[in-house]
């Protein structure tokens, strides 16, 4: 009953096969691969971008960082939600491979920002003087670290905002593939037709081992990224591993498939709460709950070993509510779900 993130459970069956598989043989290094032009092609495919640049990445946070560093200058204003991974969770590997880059923070309910917020932040950032810096760039997370999406219209009213000021509209999507799977559009709804120029399309949290794609639509926005990316020691001299993995996860629709298994999950979990007596604390929109637990069901939970986070690190005070995060993944079963909403109603 482990519901502490989607990086705890291992790799899909057909990601190690696809692994094994390309371990036959001898292939070019850096890159210079069939299985890698494969994977690219693949993801252009299914973003609708067939003149996109497709570059992969081993970590979330060396994919984001990259693409901060490539659209921000070193004195740029990059605008994310308080509670985006750059912001948080990064160690602050944007600002490091921009060579100085600023996050700016910008409030919002539930994980998301509003077009008005993000078009006041800009305006006050370009009234500002030589001290301030330049505004560069906007980032948003979906699915976002509060579980909720943005649909393809929030996701375009955005890109209108940043567009018009001259910005990129930089989308990290680790948890991209449980948006569209909870929105049930096409990847490029989201994406490219809604003004996105760059994405980091996530495999780690979707049954991959270590593995993202960094995606341009404007390839003039990646010229001199695969020699950024080298830097950064993101390029594997046997790349195909990287590659393959995310193929796998192209072949046959199997990252939406696995994305919508756990987003039932999620939802399942969801409803159980409820009806044991907890709350939500955001709507659950695709594989992550934030929830407020009676006290004796959270105490329950945890005696018999489940796993979750108690949110923001807040201790339970008394017999009050317990605020957790629990995070559902493509291979979370059935039954360690029935097991947890069992003993949480007692």
């Amino acid at each position: 009953m482990n519901f502490a993130s989607d990086n705890v459970h291992g790799i899909h069956p057909k990601v190690l096969k696809a692994l094994s598989d390309c371990n036959e043989g001898a292939m070019g290094s850096y890159g210079a691969d069939p299985v890698t032009a494969r994977a690219e092609a693949a993801y252009r495919e299914i973003l609708g971008a067939p003149d996109a640049v497709v570059r992969f990445a081993a970590t979330g946070t060396g994919a984001n960082a990259l693409v901060c560093a490539q659209l921000s200058p070193s004195f740029g204003r990059i605008y994310c939600h308080d509670s985006a991974h750059i912001h948080r969770d990064e160690c602050a590997a944007p600002e490091f491979y921009s060579h100085g880059a600023k996050l700016v923070p910008l409030p919002g309910a539930d994980g998301k920002f509003t077009p008005e917020t993000l078009a006041e932040a800009i305006r006050f950032g370009k009234a500002g003087s030589l001290n301030d810096g330049r505004n560069a760039m906007v980032s948003i997370t979906n699915a976002t670290e509060w579980g909720t999406v943005y649909d393809p219209a929030e996701v375009a009213a955005l890109a209108r905002i940043a567009h018009e000021a001259g910005l990129p509209l930089h989308m990290d999507g680790a948890r991209f593939a449980n948006a569209v799977a909870g929105l049930g559009v096409d990847a490029a709804d989201l994406t490219v037709r809604a003004g996105v120029d760059a994405l980091c399309f996530g495999g780690t949290k979707n049954g991959a081992m270590a593995a993202e794609a960094v995606v341009f639509f404007d390839p003039a926005r990646a010229e001199g990224f695969d020699y950024r990316r080298k830097q950064a020691g993101q390029v594997w001299s046997k790349q195909r591993y990287l590659a393959a993995q995310m193929l796998a996860l192209a072949t046959d629709g199997l990252w939406l498939d696995l994305a919508r298994h756990a987003n039932a999950m999620s939802a399942r979990l969801a409803q159980g709460i409820v009806q044991a007596g907890g709350d939500l604390v955001v709507p659950v929109q695709a594989n992550e709950v934030f929830a407020r637990l009676p006290s004796e069901a959270h105490v329950r939970a945890r005696g018999h070993g489940a796993a979750y986070h108690i949110w923001q690190d807040q201790p339970p005070v008394g017999d009050e509510p317990v605020t957790v995060r629990l995070v559902t993944s493509w291979a979370t079963h059935e039954d360690d779900v029935g097991r947890l909403l069992e003993l949480m109603r007692g």
